[in-house]
């Protein structure tokens, strides 16, 4: 998965996206002779490979086409390779192709090499079983690499909103009564509850909340005449979500169009070298999901000369891109709100996350409900307990009259991983406070991911754990 961050250009200069590559340093020749997966025409190659391999020992000798008499069994390589590559099945299957090919030479007269084909047959198991055991490894590593790079994406937005938040509260907060982060929260809650309201048969192209999203930036940005457009294959389309100010047509052919779509950043009359022939509108920026899809293009064709700055532009970039991870990620948490409407966003949208990559990868998550009695004894193994929660894991704290209950998703933890979060808790309410779990009174429920629907399964933790409603 590719992931870059772009900035606007702003003169001499642009930022050049960063792309993380799960190869590494790996180039086209060494990812075709090493897949990370198994491709489906790996049995042709197989063939063809094998046959080829036949074919030039045939040509290197052809009295001894198999090389037998060579003093080393030099044709097993080519099934070494096989068994490696794509794994045990296909190595076995590429042994027996070399059975076929000795009884092709031979005509089934001559003595059966036993020693020949059982060490050959021998080593390609050994290999293609390693090659299984690695080839599986790797998979669930990259999925679980997945998940975290969401996650990196995330939290790289929410640290630079977070610090342009405090420089515009010290600049508009006499204009500006509200603060940017209860703005960006309701931003990305604006999809999802757009969603709820609407059938689930709504087609994947609508966005919900356009009007509301565009009158939004223009606020936050200065915007003065713009038009929000859906995009489709690449392409932008013709009708309008959302209008702002005087209506125009978009023009497909617009240069600034091209550039944006191109390089998934804004694209402006001030910050490119390259001189624009065709273009009628000022500003093109893109809504750019975390998986680098471009979900719609907001078209701008007038703005305020001094709002045409770096901070203002990547201040809206970023903006896109949080409606954009709402849209994309909508779906996955319709089912959990609908269920438990209480449940945070972010914390509704890793629990569908980890459900999804429990099912497809086999990584197991886990959610934990450590339940305390709500007086002060309790309230204070409530703080202590949050204090030491994983750099990984979310938490959802919930207060009621009668106790107060500590949510935990432990991403990439199954059973053992689970106990051994208990046990390190429960050995530091000893330290701290000389008691464990059963005498500090606080009740652990637990649920592993990946077996219901998540929306359900959290809703039966919340009744296990004494919350109703």
């Amino acid at each position: 998965m590719n992931t870059a961050t772009s900035q606007p250009d702003t003169g001499a200069s642009a930022v050049k996206p960063r792309h993380a590559h799960p190869f590494g340093n790996l180039n086209a020749v060494r990812r075709f002779i090493a897949p990370a997966v198994t491709r489906p025409f790996s049995i042709v190659e197989t063939i063809v490979f094998m046959l080829v391999v036949c074919v030039l020992c045939w040509r290197f000798d052809p009295s001894d086409p198999l090389l037998l008499n060579t003093g080393f069994p030099w044709l097993w390589f080519a099934t070494l390779v096989v068994a490696l590559r794509y794994g045990t099945l296909l190595g076995l299957f590429a042994s027996g192709i070399l059975v076929g090919a000795w009884l092709l030479f031979t005509h089934g007269s001559a003595a059966w090499p036993t020693t020949f084909f059982t060490g050959g047959l021998l080593q390609t198991i050994i290999a293609g079983h390693f090659g299984d055991i690695w080839g599986s490894r790797a998979q669930r590593a990259n999925a679980l690499n997945d998940y975290l790079n969401d996650r990196l994406v995330a939290i790289t937005n929410s640290h630079y909103l977070m610090r342009l938040s405090h420089e515009r509260l010290e600049k508009d907060l006499l204009s500006k009564p509200t603060t940017l982060r209860d703005s960006i929260t309701e931003l990305r809650r604006l999809s999802v509850a757009h969603g709820l309201e609407t059938p689930r048969t709504r087609a994947a192209s609508e966005m919900p909340g356009t009007a509301e999203l565009l009158e939004f930036v223009a606020q936050a940005c200065q915007i003065e005449v713009a038009a929000l457009y859906p995009v489709r294959g690449g392409k932008p389309g013709m009708t309008a979500l959302a209008r702002l100010g005087d209506a125009f047509e978009l023009d497909a052919h617009d240069e600034l169009v091209a550039r944006a779509l191109e390089t998934k950043s804004v694209a402006h009359l001030r910050g490119d070298e390259r001189p624009v022939a065709h273009t009628s509108l000022l500003v093109c920026a893109p809504l750019v999901a975390a998986d680098g899809d471009v979900l719609a293009l907001l078209a701008i064709r007038r703005m305020p000369f001094l709002s045409l700055n770096f901070d203002n532009l990547q201040l809206l970039l970023v903006l896109l891109g949080y409606y954009a991870d709402g849209v994309e990620h909508s779906r996955q948490v319709q089912e959990i709100l609908q269920t438990v409407p209480d449940c945070p966003y972010d914390f509704a949208l890793d629990t569908s996350r980890l459900t999804r990559l429990a099912r497809s990868a086999g990584i197991a998550s886990s959610l934990v409900a450590l339940v305390f009695p709500h007086d002060d004894a309790g309230d204070s193994f409530f703080e202590h307990v949050m204090r030491r929660r994983r750099s990984l894991d979310l938490l959802w704290p919930i207060r009621t009259e009668g106790r107060s209950v500590l949510i935990n998703l432990m991403p990439a933890t199954d059973e053992t991983g689970v106990d051994g979060y208990l046990a390190r808790i429960e050995a530091s309410l000893r330290v701290q406070f000389n008691v464990d779990l059963e005498g500090a009174r606080i009740g652990v429920h637990t649920l592993h991911l990946g077996s219901g629907a998540p929306g359900t399964a959290l809703r039966g933790l919340l009744t296990r754990s004494g919350i109703d409603g």
